[in-house]
């Protein structure tokens, strides 16, 4: 009688729980998450991490690394896309705990001459582009951060190949690789930084990254991830051997998941610093994240969706949320983090596939985050 009592209450009894105080699923559940996206997306390879407390309590990997049928492991070398950004922007934010770089005080004023002046550079962008428009005096390291420098993702994707602005610098949201090109500039020429060593000295050594660079080493060959694109297409690795800190991390499963339990937690950072990452930002008013420099969307679709220093955060049923994402051709990952409970689920994926499964992997293991999917992936039809 007082079990058959305790079911029917039970129901009851974990809605009275704070999401974030129940538990998550174990290894052979999230295993079984994995099965089932790869399954339905025809995915070739998935890697899935998660934090919980601010620390590491699960890293697994699935399927193959390449098209002879190595399997992913978890030190495999994966490609870190556009999570190099948020890694980057961790390691201005311990530049400024170390009173190195201002957030709020323009790249400008690193330099030692206009920027202009210093033309079209290939390591770094199209600076000369700029000349007869001073707005490039007013870009910050907060305005690259939270993406809103005014430029496109990236010049080469304009109809004439030129750097431009689209909109004056801290206005509004705009993704833009060629922006933290900028700052990268900066920091190398203006101040002088190897922005290689410093990225190694704040972040890969003190969060224990050891299978990571944002530049290719050789002995990342023997254990690495080829690539699965839309159409089942394999393709070879991208050995990057320019440090580009809008996207040439490789890293692997377990490294990045060790950077993203220090995030979560804070580790490293100043309170003031963490605050950067984790406040209300920018506001972000387009439909989609891409194409970029899209024009307004209603503004009741998401007016909880910010952007701020590194960050995109988010307000869901558990509270508030981040993402950070990476993505190209052959490649698909997400980090989606809530503030409650300091939990996270990280995915890495050689084959950009999986993207369609991530909503659904996300909430199997977080429950619903109310993480911006549509903003994030636009059209996608999901699994």
């Amino acid at each position: 009688m007082r079990a058959a009592k305790l079911a029917l209450l039970l129901p009851f009894i974990l809605s009275a729980v704070p999401a974030h105080a129940r538990s998550l699923p174990d290894k052979v559940a999230i295993a079984a998450t994995a099965k089932q996206a790869m399954k339905a997306t025809g995915s070739r390879g998935l890697a899935i991490a998660v934090i919980d407390k601010g620390k590491v309590v699960s890293v697994q990997t699935f399927g193959k690394r390449n098209a002879k049928g190595d399997p992913l492991t978890p030190q495999t070398i994966m490609y870190g896309a556009s999570l190099t950004k948020l890694v980057f922007a961790y390691s201005v934010l311990r530049l400024a705990d170390e009173g190195k770089v201002d957030l709020d005080k323009p790249i400008a004023s690193m330099l030692k001459k206009p920027l202009p002046d210093y033309g079209n550079l290939e390591a770094y962008g199209n600076w000369g582009d700029l000349a007869g428009d001073e707005r490039w005096r007013t870009i910050t390291p907060r305005m690259v951060l939270n993406h809103s420098t005014g430029f496109a993702n990236f010049s080469f994707l304009e109809p004439d190949g030129k750097l431009r602005f689209h909109f004056d610098p801290g206005s509004r949201y705009g993704y833009s690789g060629e922006g933290i090109m900028l700052l990268q500039f900066g920091l190398e020429q203006g101040l002088g930084l190897d922005m290689g060593k410093e990225i190694q000295r704040l972040v890969f050594d003190p969060v224990h990254m050891p299978n990571s660079g944002v530049m290719w080493r050789a002995d990342f060959a023997a254990n690495l991830a080829d690539g699965w694109e839309l159409d089942g297409k394999a393709v070879p690795y991208d050995e990057r051997e320019r440090v580009r800190l809008a996207g040439s991390m490789d890293t692997t499963i377990t490294d990045l998941a060790n950077f993203a339990a220090a995030l979560i937690s804070g580790e490293g950072l100043s309170k003031a610093a963490r605050a950067e990452l984790t406040r209300p930002g920018l506001a972000i008013r387009s439909r989609s994240q891409f194409p970029t420099l899209q024009g307004d969307a209603p503004a009741a679709e998401r007016p909880d969706i910010t952007a701020t220093v590194g960050l995109i955060r988010f307000t869901g049923p558990q509270g508030t949320g981040y993402f950070r994402g990476g993505h190209n051709d052959s490649t698909g990952n997400t980090l989606v983090c809530l503030e409650k409970g300091q939990r996270c689920v990280l995915i890495m994926s050689n084959d950009v596939r999986s993207e369609a499964a991530f909503p659904m992997i996300v909430r199997n293991i977080l429950g619903e985050t109310g993480a911006p999917w549509r903003w994030i992936f636009g059209d996608m039809k999901f699994v």
